[in-house]
């Protein structure tokens, strides 16, 4: 069965909700959140988790990350990138190595390395697929709680690589930090749809690769699934961003 097929399916017995996210309202101050939109996942050729040839949902989402962070320091909002850096030896089974540190993988996407230098953009290298739990340190302070706390972040705008994974598993975590009080000033945490992608890997690659069958990661339906999932534990879907002029 095609994988539209099997989308088109999955969006009419498990509809996603989606809105406009205006921002620039009164009394809310909003971070934009970028998930490891790094050369290992979004370029190119640029690793086994790399699209191999050009990829229209990498592709947007690029595009509007770029806008999106363009739009933010311009009106001096806070960013904070994640960098999937990853320990070299340590691969994240059932995936194969990726994203080690000094490979190159684990830099942002030329469109976005100006990142480096903005002064609004805070970036945290983490060592694992969960930023939340990446951006804790040995004394068990987490950078990523102080980002918030520092700017006084009320909502959190959430893009990136990969929508089922990485993205996923940082959303979720946030919820439940932010329920459990660590952050008491955070409110609403958003994700952008166009914003988000993660990689294909049908299941004869997978199995031509060698890493069998339940390596397989068809990108449209985890995309999908990753959105239904972060939705059904309090994230709110956004389909447009709205920023004042």
């Amino acid at each position: 069965m095609k994988t539209d097929t099997i989308t088109s399916g999955l969006a009419e017995v498990m509809p996603l909700s989606m809105k406009a996210l205006e921002v620039g309202n009164a009394g809310k101050n909003i971070g934009l959140v970028i998930v490891d939109e790094i050369n290992g996942f979004a370029t190119v050729g640029a690793g086994a988790l790399a699209p191999a040839v050009p990829n229209e949902q990498v592709s947007t989402m690029v595009s509007e990350t770029n806008n999106l962070a363009g739009a933010f320091t311009k009106r001096n909002m806070p960013i904070l990138a994640f960098l999937d850096t990853h320990t070299p030896g340590k691969p994240e089974f059932p995936y194969p190595p990726h994203c080690e540190e000094g490979t190159g993988e684990e830099e942002l996407v030329p469109e976005l390395k100006w990142l480096e230098q903005d002064r609004n953009s805070t970036l945290i290298k983490k060592d694992c697929i969960n930023g939340f739990v990446g951006s804790t340190r040995t004394d068990g302070s987490n950078a990523f709680v102080e980002w918030v706390s520092t700017n006084e972040i009320t909502d959190l705008l959430v893009v990136g690589i990969c929508t089922d994974i990485c993205v996923m598993d940082f959303v979720l975590t946030t919820l439940s930090a932010r329920n459990h009080g660590m952050m008491p000033g955070l409110d609403e945490i958003y994700v952008y749809d166009k914003g988000c992608s993660t990689f294909d890997l049908p299941r004869s690659i997978a199995e031509e690769a060698g890493l069998g069958a339940r390596a397989a990661h068809p990108q449209n339906i985890t995309h999908y699934m990753g959105l239904y999932f972060m939705a059904g534990r309090g994230a709110q879907l956004v389909n447009s961003v709205i920023l004042p002029l």
